[in-house]
């Protein structure tokens, strides 16, 4: 029986319903917008959440990150370096740390205090007194030493301070302490320059500050190496340096001699300058007393303020030498031109006599310069009149400020010519009733020096970039011709003598030719009301050699004890510093060094003709000798020393010429 063959299994297909399967697909599409929705929207908030932490909080984020992973350093770049003329060091900044506290941040005062004072020298007292100020900053102390930072550190990182900090401020050194001090001024809190150069270039030579970054490894608190090799110096945007035309040299030289004035007259003051007729530049500008700029806060104000621009005075017969240069300039006097001194002359409601009150009869005006007779110049002051006076003043750059690179520089004291009276005009002439600077009074009779041509003074030579290169350079600046030069040299002739034979002599160098003129003035009173009985002011104003002057010198002696003729005390200092001032400066002597004359201009003498030489000053041997050596004669006049002679010195004569000498007791 055969088997039966079962049919094959047919699954039977579902049947699709339409509605069921739209609906399945509309539920994918619904869950698909959503995640899409949900994307975007996930997408949107970090998009907003960094925007959030990048835009309005990433300069804060920034920031902590920074002082979590290391530290903020203020770079403060040096102040400019003031120089003199060779390129020595006057004025250097250094770059010092200070330690500051933040009281807020402090858990234990009494502690933090404990354990800080013996590190930097301080009494727990005082920085619990810091700490007690509050707020966010309080400086403990300025300027620590290397030794004092590395012990700090220390602490703080022994200690976990986050109260303590430093910030880098520059220090101003000098290191020849009082050496120019009152030309140097000195630099106060902030890097502020508060006197002197300091004052006047500050804008300059400021140092500015910058900030630097140091990566910290929090393990160690060291810094990464990376960091550091990153960090730069900061030279600032200024810091430009300022060589003076101060010689450092000079100015010592001159300060040491002050130092023996003071000393020997017990003034209330001194005040010397050293200046280069040609050119106007200041070699040195002293005064005594002064005070460190290292520690000016120890001296009083007073012995700030450089006298040398700033104080003002009557120059008495320092003056003369201008009205002198007016008259001859005018053609009212020459040298050989006789006067009669009585002694003294009334004008107006004013008596003026002589320095010693007497009368020296019969004399030339070379006599009236010579021996500084107040009738004399009196009498030519009223033949000038007041406006020629203040014209030749003003001329010679009385009145007004020079212009000089300092600070406070005063304009001095002149009448107005319309207001003059006839008793004004013969004080003028004689250095009184007006008043000058020292500053003014050696530029004008360095235009003496430099054939009348006045030069504007200047104390700063170049200004140097960070670099080393020139930035600003001063040149010589001509300011106007005062009087001619012919006029100048007979000028010149009569300062000469004044040296050479009269009130100046002790202003004397042997061997040299120093050409000048002494002063001895009362002090006014401050209140404008009259003289102070028996107070004065001793000077000598002059320059050598004459036959080139390379330097003028003025000394002022304010209010000595005991002699107060400038002949006598002022001249001497004066003839010092010339002294030292030819050495320094390897000047020849330009004279007989046994006789201190000038060796006669033989080569301006031609066939039977010879020069007269100077005779004034030496016995009637010695002149008749010096004459004969000539050729010349000699007709003697009295007896002692040589006080003039007929035939001015240097004037060339025929051969065999008679010269009349008068001589003296």
């Amino acid at each position: 029986m055969g088997t039966k063959k079962r049919p094959a299994l047919r699954l039977a297909k579902p049947r699709r319903n339409p509605e069921r399967t739209k609906q399945a697909q509309k539920t994918i599409s619904d869950h698909i917008r959503w995640g899409i929705l949900l994307t975007w929207l996930l997408f949107a908030l970090l998009t907003g959440r960094y925007a959030w932490l990048q835009l309005v909080q990433g300069d804060a984020l920034a920031e902590r990150v920074r002082r979590e992973t290391g530290e903020a350093e203020v770079v403060q770049s040096p102040r400019g370096s003031i120089l003199d003329r060779n390129g020595r060091e006057l004025a250097v900044s250094l770059i010092l740390k200070s330690l500051f506290i933040d009281p807020n941040n402090v858990e234990d005062a009494d502690d933090v205090a404990e354990k800080l004072a013996p590190l930097i020298g301080l009494s727990p007292d005082e920085i619990r007194k810091d700490i007690r100020q509050g707020g966010g900053f309080v400086w403990v102390k300025h300027f620590l030493s290397t030794d004092e930072v590395r012990a700090v550190k220390h602490l703080i990182r022994e200690e976990g301070y986050n109260c303590l900090g430093f910030q880098n401020e520059p220090r101003r050194f000098y290191p020849n302490d009082e050496l120019a001090a009152n030309v140097l001024g000195f630099v106060g809190a902030d890097d502020i320059g508060l006197d002197g150069i300091e004052q006047a270039f500050d804008e300059m030579i400021k140092g500015g500050q910058t900030e630097s970054f140091i990566q910290m490894d929090n393990a160690s608190s060291r810094p990464i190496l990376g960091s550091l090799l990153n960090k730069r110096h900061y030279d600032g945007d200024q810091c430009k340096s300022i060589e003076l035309t101060i010689d450092s040299t000079i100015q010592f030289m001159v300060e040491e001699t002050l130092e023996e004035a003071m000393a020997e007259t017990n003034p209330l003051a001194v005040t010397a300058l050293v200046m280069q007729p040609k050119t106007g530049e200041i070699l040195a500008m002293a005064s005594r007393p002064t005070y460190n700029p290292n520690h000016f806060s120890d001296s009083p104000m007073e012995d700030w303020k450089n006298r040398g621009v700033s104080f003002i005075y009557e120059p008495g017969s320092t003056f003369k030498s201008i009205v002198a240069a007016a008259a001859l300039q005018e053609k009212i006097v020459t040298p050989d031109q006789v006067f009669h001194d009585p002694g003294y002359v009334n004008v107006s409601d004013r008596r003026i006599q002589n320095w010693n009150g007497e009368s020296f009869g019969t004399v030339t005006f070379t006599d009236v310069v010579t021996h500084s007779l107040n009738t004399g110049f009196a009498l030519v002051g009223l033949e000038l009149g007041a406006q020629k006076l203040t014209q030749y003043a003003k001329l010679f750059g009385f009145g007004e400020p020079t212009g000089i690179e300092l600070p406070a520089e005063e304009a001095g004291i002149l009448f107005d010519p319309d207001d003059m009276r006839e008793s004004d005009m013969a004080t003028m002439a004689i250095g009184q009733s007006i008043a000058v600077t020292p500053l003014q009074l050696i530029t004008a009779m360095s235009a003496i020096a430099n054939d009348g041509m006045l030069m504007k003074p200047h104390i700063v030579k170049a200004i140097r970039n960070p670099d080393g290169s020139v930035f600003e350079e001063t040149k010589p600046e001509k300011v106007r011709q005062t009087i001619d030069p012919e006029t100048d040299k007979m000028l010149v002739d009569l300062l000469e003598q004044v040296v050479a034979t009269g009130g100046g002599g002790k202003a004397k160098v042997k061997g040299y030719r120093v050409a000048g003129k002494t002063g001895t003035a009362e002090k006014a009173r401050t209140d404008g009301a009259g003289y102070m009985e028996g107070r004065y002011i001793a000077s000598f104003c002059g320059f050598a050699p004459v036959e080139d002057p390379q330097v003028a010198v003025l000394v002022i002696i304010d209010d000595p004890s005991g002699m107060f003729y400038d002949g006598q005390i002022a001249a001497p200092v004066a003839s010092r510093i010339f002294s030292q001032l030819f050495r320094h400066l390897q000047i020849e002597p330009s004279s007989d060094p046994f006789t201190g004359r000038a060796a006669a201009p033989a080569a301006n003498a031609t066939g039977g003709q010879v020069i007269v030489p100077d005779v004034i000053g030496l016995d009637a041997t010695e002149a008749t000798l010096t004459l004969q050596s000539a050729g010349l004669k000699i007709q003697p006049d009295g007896r002692g020393t040589a006080v003039s002679q007929a035939i001015s010195p240097n004037t060339v004569v025929p051969r065999g010429t008679e010269v009349v000498v008068h001589f003296s007791p």
